[in-house]
């Protein structure tokens, strides 16, 4: 079966997505929460990218990224996946085991606006969903608390450039998405497919050749 294509072209908004080898858990104490943390900041600064969001769960991971350059997530993420493999190696002393993540990180660009506040939504909601806590207020480990409760130096690695946060967006951090809403966002995750207006992702799909992740990867055209 193909593999989705990817896009990696400046200016634009991404989510990106990591899992753990077989989903095992990686993330198991304060420790390897801040390891990650601190590794995801040296890649900004090593990169110069723009984190828009982030959470971080027991067994992957998501990104809001808007990159500057082209080519820049790849570089970006190659760099992030590689060195936390090897802190946490040389932390748990399990140098030489092998790999922890999956392998390819998955992606999909984002139209602006209602459409990203959305996607900022379900990624900040993650530890809600997956029923990790109660209240987003709890989690430390993502740019929900790190906007809201975080301390000046790490709200440095948060860059919402032109997109506002607004208080209207804090009051509905906790509503439900509907079925609908987290099966399109699903869809955008499984195949690399842009998510937005059906305007926008027609154009996009024709302007970045995508039209494999709107059929489905590896699936034959229908005649």
């Amino acid at each position: 079966m193909a593999r989705a294509k990817r896009i990696d072209i400046k200016d634009y908004h991404y989510h990106v997505l990591n899992r753990a080898n077989r989903r095992m858990q990686i993330f198991n104490d304060d420790g390897d929460y801040q390891i990650f943390e601190l590794i995801l900041s040296e890649a900004k600064e090593k990169f110069d990218m723009r984190i828009v969001a982030y959470c971080i769960m027991p067994n992957h991971f998501h990104l809001i990224l808007h990159p500057k350059e082209d080519g820049d997530i790849q570089k970006f993420m190659q760099w992030l996946t590689l060195t936390h493999t090897q802190r946490l190696h040389a932390k748990n002393k399990t140098i030489g085991h092998g790999h922890i993540y999956q392998g390819r990180y998955k992606s999909f660009i984002v139209d602006d606006d209602d459409y990203l506040k959305t996607l900022l939504l379900y990624v900040e909601q993650n530890p809600l969903r997956a029923g990790l806590v109660k209240n987003l207020r709890n989690w430390k480990w993502g740019s929900y608390y790190v906007r809201n409760y975080g301390n000046s130096e790490k709200k440095k690695m948060l860059s919402i450039h032109h997109y506002q946060i607004t208080q209207n967006y804090n009051e509905n951090i906790n509503i439900k998405f509907s079925k609908e809403k987290l099966q399109s966002i699903g869809n955008s995750i499984t195949r690399s497919k842009p998510y937005g207006s059906a305007s926008w992702t027609e154009k996009i799909v024709k302007k970045f050749d995508l039209e494999s992740a709107i059929r489905g990867v590896g699936r034959p055209r229908k005649k």
